[in-house]
């Protein structure tokens, strides 16, 4: 399975950002580390884990 991430606004709507793909959860979650100010620049407010079509889980950018 892949791993990858969904952006939401404060609303929960979909907020545009990186298609990135991941082989393993501790690769996104680095990654997620590395560019969550920009994400929070483009508006994501939330992001969510997801491995093929499940969530893992739901984490908040705010007070980061």
């Amino acid at each position: 399975m892949t791993w990858s991430w969904r952006y939401e606004d404060a609303a929960g709507k979909p907020v545009e950002g990186p298609n990135e793909t991941f082989s393993n959860q501790a690769d996104a979650e680095s990654w997620l580390g590395q560019t969550w100010r920009d994400l929070v620049a483009a508006g994501a407010v939330e992001v969510i884990l997801v491995e093929g079509d499940r969530d893992e889980y739901r984490m908040s950018l705010q007070g980061a």
